[in-house]
C-alpha cells in the first residue's frame, strides 16, 4: 500500500505564492503615480476592449495586472460594495482603504483555502483635495496591502520599472512630464522595447473635475502630452490640459 502523499503548510504556501508570482510576472506592466493634479495610471496594454484601469466609484480608481478573468471579478465586486456603501450610507463613506479592506480579506481567503491562488495584483487610489491627502493602496495575490507613496509598479519586471519610476520621479510634475516618466518606466523592461500612444491604456483622477474625477485618456491625448513632454510646445501644457479636462466630462468613464 502506498503512502499517502504529505506537503508541510509551509511549503503549499510558498508553492502556491510561487505559482501566483510567476503568472504576475508573464503579464504587462501597469504604472500608478501622482502628477500635480492628481493620479496617472498608464498599463502597456494595446487592447481596447479588455481595460486593466477602471473607475470604481467618485474618487476612486482600480489598477490591476495578471489574469483578466480574475481581476475583472475583483473589480466588479468592488464596484458593488460602493455602490451599496454609497446608497446605504453617504458616498463620502466610500473609501479606497475600506475597498483595499474588503480586497485583501477576498484575496487572502482566496490564497489560504483554496488550491489555486489569484494570479492578480491590484492598486486601489483615491485622489484627495491635495497631494497629500491622495491614497495608493496596492495589495497582493495573498491578501497584503501596502500605502504606497509617490509612484507603484506591478508586473512584469516589475523590479526593473519600479528602479526606472526612482531615478525618473519628481513630486509635483506635470502630467505631459508624469506620463513620459511612467512610458520610460515601461519601456525599461526592453531595451528595443519602444511604446506608441495606441498601445497604452491611460487614466487621471483628476482633483480639478467635478463629482466624477476619473477619465480615460484618448489615444490622440496620449500623443499630444508625450510631445509635449519631449519639448514640442512648452507653452501648450497648460492650454491643453486646462481645455480637454472640460471638454468631455462625461465622456472617458466606463
Amino acid at each position: 500500500m502506498s503512502m499517502p502523499f504529505y506537503v508541510s503548510p509551509e511549503q503549499q504556501m510558498k508553492d502556491k505564492a510561487d505559482y501566483a508570482r510567476k503568472g504576475i510576472s508573464r503579464g504587462r506592466s501597469v504604472v500608478v503615480l501622482q502628477y500635480d493634479d492628481g493620479i496617472l495610471f498608464v498599463a502597456d496594454n494595446p487592447s481596447r476592449a479588455l481595460h486593466k484601469i477602471s473607475e470604481i466609484y467618485d474618487r476612486i480608481a482600480f489598477a490591476a495586472v495578471g489574469k483578466y478573468n480574475e481581476f475583472e471579478n475583483l473589480r466588479l465586486g468592488g464596484v458593488r460594495y460602493a455602490d451599496i456603501n454609497g446608497y446605504q450610507y453617504d458616498r463620502r463613506d466610500v473609501t479606497a482603504r475600506g475597498l483595499a479592506n474588503v480586497y485583501a480579506q477576498s484575496l487572502g481567503t482566496i490564497f489560504t483555502e483554496t488550491n489555486k491562488p489569484y494570479e492578480v495584483e491590484l492598486v486601489v487610489a483615491e485622489v484627495g483635495d491635495d497631494a497629500e491627502t491622495d491614497q495608493i493602496y496596492r495589495l497582493t495575490f495573498d491578501g497584503s496591502v501596502a500605502d504606497e507613496h509617490g509612484y507603484v509598479a506591478m508586473g512584469g519586471q516589475a523590479d526593473a520599472v519600479a528602479q526606472s519610476l526612482k531615478d525618473g520621479y519628481r513630486e509635483g510634475s506635470s502630467l505631459s512630464d508624469a506620463l513620459r516618466t511612467a512610458v520610460r518606466a515601461l519601456e525599461a523592461q526592453d531595451s528595443d522595447r519602444h511604446l506608441e500612444a495606441t498601445s497604452l491604456e491611460v487614466a487621471v483622477l483628476d482633483r480639478n473635475r467635478e463629482h466624477r474625477l476619473f477619465k480615460r485618456l484618448a489615444a490622440a491625448r496620449i500623443g499630444e502630452l508625450l510631445a509635449e513632454s519631449e519639448g514640442g510646445e512648452p507653452g501648450a501644457a497648460g492650454s491643453g490640459a486646462g481645455s480637454d479636462a472640460g471638454s468631455d466630462a462625461g465622456g472617458g468613464e466606463d
